[in-house]
């Protein structure tokens, strides 16, 4: 079995050696080893000079270095799209997935699994990032009708046939979660170790969280269309209980003065629901226009592999 272990890079010069070194002494000798690098743009160090170096060294790395910062989901497209392995293990790059555990990951795949996600026993994360993982795993729920146990780790091993369903896709925005679940129905869990990471600080912010929900919101599902359209509903048989309500007042009690507090309340919130919905609409229409353009997925400025240079 070939095995390919596909790392999104992003300000990882410090770690990224390290964790070859590691995948190298684990893996090499027992399995067929592909590890595929993808440098996301790093603007802060030299990510790019540490992964060529390393690809130029060693003839099972492939080093794919995008023009620009995608996002990490774009990233491990294009890693998916460069590896060649009969599964693919996806992994951080600041050793908070250590190579060990990949075992476990490999062992349960072989049982025939398409997808086996990890899980964690205690997670080494930021607070404020726990908090969005959980509100991501509500949401995933939702809209993906993902099982309440499963936890959508960015750390799993995936088999051939799924790398090559979700390689199909080449929207711009890409949810490699969400490709994987409209994919396949065949996919476990297994504990493993979360370790703090070893240097630096988590690279998701608040934009980057929201800018994956939002690839869930819109382009996994139509639920966000349907709520819309039940708020239309429900506001509609509010107003007409109103006007029923304000007609009654009006005949029992004639002198009753009209509230311009009530109506400019009232007017406001129906402002504000409409708003909602364009914004809502206007979403789906902005992401299709984009890829009726052809906004790429991501672009890879140079690919450097030792055994094909040769």
């Amino acid at each position: 079995m070939k095995l390919s272990i596909i790392v999104p890079v992003y300000n990882g010069a410090s770690t990224i050696g390290p964790l070859v070194e590691r995948l190298e002494s684990e893996f090499l000798d027992k399995l067929s080893l592909e590890v595929v690098l993808i440098n996301d743009g790093s603007p802060k160090d030299n990510s790019y000079e540490v992964c060529s170096a390393i690809a130029r060294q060693k003839p099972w790395v492939v080093f794919v270095d995008l023009s620009r910062n995608f996002g990490e989901h774009n990233a491990v497209m294009a890693g998916l799209n460069h590896c060649s392995g009969d599964c693919a293990v996806i992994m951080d790059d600041d050793f908070q997935n250590p190579p060990e555990e990949v075992h476990k990951l490999l062992n349960e795949l072989v049982k025939g699994y398409d997808v086996v996600y990890s899980r964690y026993a205690k997670k080494q994360h930021h607070p404020l990032r726990n908090l969005g993982s959980r509100f991501n795993n509500m949401i995933a729920c939702a809209m993906l009708k993902k099982p309440r146990g499963l936890y959508l780790s960015s750390f799993k091993a995936i088999n051939r046939f799924v790398i090559d369903e979700v390689i199909r896709y080449d929207g711009p925005y890409p949810y490699i979660d969400g490709l994987i679940l409209r994919v396949t129905s065949r996919y476990t869990t297994v504990e493993v170790q979360h370790d703090e990471r070893s240097q630096g600080e988590s690279n998701y912010t608040l934009r980057k969280l929201v800018s994956l929900w939002l690839n869930m919101f819109v382009n996994f599902s139509i639920l966000p269309l349907r709520i819309v359209g039940l708020t239309g509903f429900l506001f509609a048989g509010l107003g007409l209980l109103g006007i029923v309500y304000t007609l009654y007042s009006k005949f029992t009690e004639p002198d009753l003065p009209l509230g311009w507090a009530s109506i400019l309340s009232v007017v406001l919130l129906v402002s504000s629901v409409q708003l909602i919905s364009i914004g809502v609409l206007g979403e789906y229409l902005g992401r299709l226009f984009m890829k009726i353009n052809r906004l790429p997925q991501y672009v890879a400025r140079e690919t450097i592999n030792a055994q094909k240079s040769r």
